[in-house]
C-alpha cells in the first residue's frame, strides 16, 4: 500500500512506473546480406535529422556465427553507442539458435528472422505468410510487393523502408509480428529455429520509434516548463 506524505496525501509509486527512456545510441551489426543493411540504413534515414547520428550501421565481413564477437569488439571501440544489436536471418544458418543464445548471454540484442527478413516485410502488408524457406519467402514476397506497390522488389534498393511505410502499415506490422511471436511462446515453442515464420526485428524498429516519440514529447513538455511522465 502506498504511504501517505506529511500532508496526508498518498504518494505515487514512482518505482513501479514504467516509461520509455530517451533514444540512446544504437550500434547495429548485420552480416553481408544487402537486404538487412539497406533496410537499416533506410530506417535510420527516415528518422528526424537531429537523431540520425544516434544509430550506427556496421556491415560485418565476418561469418554469421561470428556476429556476436564482432558486434562486441566494434561496439567497445565506440562506447557512446550503448545499444548493441545484431540482425540476421535463419536462412541456412546451422547454428541459428546457438548464436541467439550466445548473444543473450553476452547482452547483445538480436533482431532475427525465420526464414528471412522478408517475412518481417510481409507483415507490413497485413499478413505474415507461412513460408518455410528463404527462397520461397523471397519469391512470394516479391510478388506481394509488386502487387502492392506496382514496382519490382529489389533486395539492393535503398528505399525499401520508405516503400514499406508508404504502401504498408508499420504499426499493424509490429502487432502482427508480436502476436505471432507470443503465440509460439504460448504454445511452448521457444527455439527460434522452430518458430517459422517469425521475427524479432519488429522489436528493434518499435523500440526506436517509441523512443523517438518519447524524446520529442519530453522536449515539448520541457519547452513549457513542465515534464510529463509517460506510462
Amino acid at each position: 500500500m502506498a504511504k501517505a506524505d506529511r500532508r496526508g496525501k498518498r504518494k505515487g509509486r514512482e518505482n513501479f512506473c514504467t516509461r520509455v527512456p530517451d533514444l540512446g545510441y544504437y550500434f547495429i551489426v548485420t552480416d553481408t546480406k544487402e537486404t538487412e543493411e539497406n533496410y537499416m540504413y533506410s530506417l535510420r534515414n527516415a528518422l528526424p535529422k537531429d537523431l540520425q547520428g544516434r544509430i550506427v550501421i556496421k556491415v560485418s565481413k565476418a561469418k554469421t556465427d561470428e556476429l556476436v564477437e564482432t558486434c562486441k569488439e566494434q561496439a567497445a571501440m565506440e562506447p557512446q553507442y550503448g545499444e548493441p544489436w545484431i540482425v540476421f536471418d535463419r536462412d541456412q544458418v546451422a547454428c541459428f539458435d546457438q548464436i541467439i543464445e550466445k548473444a543473450r548471454r553476452e547482452r547483445v540484442n538480436v533482431g532475427w528472422s525465420n526464414p528471412c527478413i522478408e517475412i518481417w516485410f510481409d507483415a507490413y502488408f497485413g499478413k505474415m505468410h507461412s513460408y518455410s524457406d528463404s527462397v520461397t519467402c523471397c519469391r512470394e514476397f516479391a510478388n506481394t510487393f509488386e502487387k502492392k506497390t506496382g514496382q519490382e522488389y529489389k533486395k539492393s534498393s535503398d528505399q525499401i523502408y520508405a516503400m514499406l511505410n508508404r504502401y504498408g502499415n508499420e504499426t499493424e506490422a509490429v502487432k502482427i509480428a508480436e502476436n505471432r511471436l507470443r503465440q509460439y511462446l504460448r504454445d511452448g515453442i521457444d527455439k527460434p529455429s522452430e518458430m517459422c515464420p517469425c521475427t524479432t526485428v519488429h522489436r528493434l524498429v518499435n523500440e526506436i520509434k517509441d523512443k523517438i516519440v518519447f524524446s520529442y514529447s519530453k522536449d515539448k513538455d520541457a519547452s513549457y516548463g513542465t515534464y510529463t511522465e509517460h506510462h
